[in-house]
């Protein structure tokens, strides 16, 4: 019983850290001075020049950026009509 536990607790701990991680998807990156790292994560070119102006960096469009899909419109429940045969 104890070894089943001991495996269990390998086999939740093992799931957990093999889940993927999400890349950030956000349209401005700011490039930190002196070649000091990338960060793709701000909504908005103002947001990232307020981050990156600190370090003396800039802000550029994220070319990997994917605008989110437009919900699809919803549709209505149809009514299935019944075939009338006449005799």
């Amino acid at each position: 019983m104890r070894l089943f536990s001991i495996l269990l607790s390998v086999a939740v701990g093992a799931v957990t850290i093999a889940t993927s991680a999400q890349a950030q998807n956000y349209p401005w990156c700011a490039n930190f001075a002196d070649g000091a790292g990338v960060n793709c994560g701000f909504s908005t070119y103002e947001q990232c020049m307020v981050t990156s102006r600190g370090s003396g960096g800039y802000c550029t469009q994220n070319n990997m950026y994917e605008p989110p899909h437009a919900a699809a419109p919803a549709r209505h429940a149809t009514r299935k009509r019944r075939a009338h045969r006449d005799f």
